[in-house]
């Protein structure tokens, strides 16, 4: 199996953190293509917000909130990044 990392940066700030990793596969366990996690939370581990496919194959694509998980349709990785840059833009304090 062919792995490509695209992305793959931390950045903590004001007791914030955001990580993005983002990878191309051809594993069959992700069936778009990308294996990808993009998390938006506190320093002590509270999410605000991640978009990830961790269970893709079995479970699909997922928004989690401190309101609880949402599976989600993907619309494609970069459309995907921009609506979680927007998302987190508007959450930064």
């Amino acid at each position: 199996m062919d792995a490509r990392i695209i992305r793959d940066f931390t950045n903590t700030f004001d007791g914030y953190v955001e990580r993005q990793t983002i990878i191309e596969t051809d594993d069959p366990a992700y069936p778009s293509g990308y294996k990808y996690s993009l998390h938006f939370g506190t320093l002590d581990g509270e999410t605000v917000l991640r978009y990830d496919n961790a269970h893709e194959d079995t479970k699909g694509h997922e928004r989690h909130t401190s309101e609880g998980v949402t599976e989600i349709e993907f619309p494609g990785m970069i459309e995907l990044l921009e609506r979680f840059e927007t998302e987190v833009d508007e959450r930064r304090p």
